[in-house]
């Protein structure tokens, strides 16, 4: 009776010649098969690190961005603010969510989770991000003279990867105070220029809307004639047009559009 332990098959397979193809498809199999396992186990033991880089990024960028607004200095003073209010909106409505927790919010799990987020149409799903979450957090920070900025997380696809990027609104909730991409992978040398500060910072002093309430922030080639434009990335279109997608998508109705009207006329 052939002897069928898995330490006599092992012996047996390393006795064969090495120009035996068993053999040489055993071992390429094996080879694949401890590469896929490393590769797997490598993958699953640093996302945790991963993220926390992530979110690390997400929060700093929050931070050097709010440091860098004019005047922001002198309103944290005479209030003592030291942190932003967060709030979680009910897209739907633009009202505050009712016994949401702030802090527990996973905002990036909601974005694709199908019990957490809505189906966007084509049509209205400029930002390319196929589903929108139903809640979303604000933040808000107040001076002595009311609201002085609202600050929201907005995201959308550019040429080849997800932007993710802040967006401040001044107490107004129609000129921008500034935008701060915090993650991206777009070309190197060309659509990644969307992080320089001197690109950014172009947002800066823009007016989201016009009197009527037509979004019409844009990117354009050349040169900003209007005060609703802003220069485009020379050899980075498509990039620099995903950015302003991404904007005029969460200012507008399927974004937080309704929580800006209703914090025009409300009372918070």
């Amino acid at each position: 009776m052939a002897d069928l332990s898995p330490i006599s098959l092992w012996r047996r397979f390393l006795a064969l010649p090495n120009d035996s193809r068993v053999k040489t498809l055993g071992v390429a199999f094996l080879v694949a098969l401890v590469s896929a396992t490393a590769v797997s186990v490598t993958s699953v033991l640093l996302k945790p690190r991963q993220q926390a880089h992530i979110d690390a990024a997400r929060e700093s960028s929050l931070a050097a961005m709010i440091a860098t607004l004019p005047g922001l200095a002198d309103i944290l003073r005479e209030t003592g603010a030291e942190t932003l209010d967060t709030l979680i909106i009910d897209l739907d409505t633009g009202l505050i969510a009712t016994g949401a927790d702030a802090a527990g919010f996973d905002f990036l799990a909601a974005q694709t989770d199908p019990a957490q987020s809505t189906s966007l149409l084509p049509e209205d799903d400029i930002a390319g991000i196929g589903r929108r979450p139903n809640f979303a957090p604000v933040y808000l920070l107040r001076g002595t003279d009311g609201l002085a900025l609202v600050v929201l997380p907005i995201y959308g696809t550019g040429y080849q990867s997800t932007i993710r990027a802040y967006l401040a609104l001044k107490g107004d909730l129609n000129t921008i105070a500034a935008l701060s991409v915090y993650e991206q992978g777009e070309t190197p040398g060309l659509g990644s220029r969307i992080t320089d500060p001197a690109w950014q910072a172009l947002w800066s002093g823009k007016e989201a809307a016009n009197a009527s309430g037509e979004i019409m922030i844009t990117v354009v080639r050349g040169t900003a004639a209007t005060a609703s434009e802003v220069d485009g990335i020379t050899g980075a279109t498509r990039t620099s047009t995903g950015v302003a997608n991404l904007v005029r998508f969460w200012l507008g109705p399927d974004g937080f559009g309704p929580f800006l009207t209703w914090l025009k006329t409300g009372d918070l």
